[in-house]
């Protein structure tokens, strides 16, 4: 079992087969649950890195926030070092005005305490979390909702307007076009409480796609 995670994959694997025969057959096809949760130090540290990855490829994203890091010292950045930086600074190291508006807000939202801390998260709700985050510039549901799988193990999460979620339901359907958000969260129903699991299995579902039609 992976550190951290809210539940037990075990078992919510067994659920997943037992409520859906068409993912029963992903689940055989993908192999084994193995999300990989990312240490999560703090929750501004979270969000702060997913502004700067938000809309960049992996390898460009990495880059940028090596060059934000660097900036402060090895234990940083915290929320008031980052309200201290110039705005020269943190546009040289490669971001958008548009993301260094979003960091300073929510670096401002943090010292004010707008934002709850990691420990006051864990004994929250996932619509109050999601809540409680998206008041921040630059953070939508969906940023939550993987902070949510990713940071936080939440075994519940339904990204219902993420691409490779709406793809991966549509293999699963045989169906060539998308699904509505409506439908999709219908159908989802029957995975509770393990939609994270069922979501999982879908991302590795269109991550496999490809390479079934060769």
């Amino acid at each position: 079992m992976n550190v951290g995670l809210g539940f037990e994959p075990t078992v919510a694997v067994k659920h997943l087969r037992a409520s859906d025969a068409s993912l029963a057959r992903v689940i055989d096809r993908v192999g084994p649950f193995r999300l990989q949760l990312i240490e999560a130090s703090s929750i501004f540290d979270a969000l702060a890195r997913a502004i700067v990855y938000q809309q960049l490829n992996g390898k460009a994203a990495a880059a940028i926030f090596a060059r934000f890091c660097g900036l402060f010292p090895a234990s940083g950045p915290t929320a008031e070092q980052l309200l201290a930086a110039s705005e020269d600074e943190l546009r040289g190291a490669g971001l958008s005005r548009s993301k260094l508006l979003s960091l300073r807000d929510l670096a401002a939202k943090t010292v004010s305490r707008e934002i709850p801390s990691l420990a006051e998260i864990r004994s929250m709700d996932d619509e109050a979390i999601i809540k409680s985050l998206t008041h921040v510039r630059g953070i939508g549901r969906w940023t939550v909702e993987m902070l949510l799988i990713f940071r936080l193990g939440r075994p519940d999460v339904l990204p219902a307007d993420d691409y490779g979620i709406r793809k991966g339901f549509a293999l699963v359907s045989g169906r060539a076009e998308l699904p509505a958000r409506k439908e999709l969260e219908e159908y989802g129903l029957r995975w509770k409480p393990y939609r994270t699991v069922a979501s999982w299995y879908l991302w590795r579902l269109v991550e496999q796609a490809p390479l079934q039609k060769q």
